[in-house]
């Protein structure tokens, strides 16, 4: 028979970072440029491209993965989910310049936006359990997409134009977000406020 006596107890602490600074901040810098162009500041390009890319997509992916390390179902959801969408949306605005398909025809944007609505719309719903700046951002990307629906399907510039301002004030809500986690988690107090 083993003695148990003489055994210590080991408390296991997680040591890992914390990845949604990384996740909100490469959202929201993507999201900031791509409405830059869409409230009519410049035009598409290769620097959204690359952003979409590597930035919103592939870092944000890298974030959601690490969120898994953490046991955080919505972070793990949230990044890797819009990671892919950047990823995709460089792909349907490419793929017929490349050649690999078709056009990209209205109704199938407008499909893929409202698809992307209604996922956002329930994150922003799950959001009234998590943080103020949280819902914030959630809160304003559903308002992006509808825009961007309504500006696509109508045809109206003004619209869209409108979605780019929303789409701006988005991202830097994400921005903020982003970095208010980290500077309270290296100052060690809550120096800016994320309800």
């Amino acid at each position: 028979m083993v003695d148990v006596s003489n055994f210590t107890a080991v408390k296991v602490a997680d040591q890992t970072a914390n990845p949604a600074p990384l996740g909100l901040l490469a959202f929201g810098m993507t999201t900031v440029l791509l409405n830059l162009h869409n409230a009519g500041l410049f035009a598409m390009g290769s620097a959204i491209f690359a952003m979409g890319i590597f930035f919103g997509g592939i870092a944000q992916i890298i974030a959601g993965i690490m969120e898994w390390k953490k046991n955080n179902t919505f972070g793990t959801t949230a990044f890797v989910s819009y990671g892919f969408f950047w990823i995709s949306l460089v792909g349907l605005i490419l793929m017929p310049v490349l050649g690999w398909s078709g056009p990209l025809e209205m109704q199938a944007l407008v499909s893929f936006l409202t698809i992307w609505g209604l996922f956002s719309f329930v994150m922003f719903i799950i959001t009234f359990r998590l943080s103020k700046a949280l819902q914030v951002v959630f809160g304003l990307l559903t308002l992006l997409f509808l825009l961007l629906i309504v500006g696509n399907v109508t045809g109206n510039v003004a619209v869209l134009q409108i979605a780019g301002v929303v789409g701006i004030l988005c991202g830097l809500s994400a921005m903020y977000t982003g970095l208010g986690q980290l500077m309270n988690e290296v100052y060690k107090e809550p120096v800016i406020r994320l309800g």
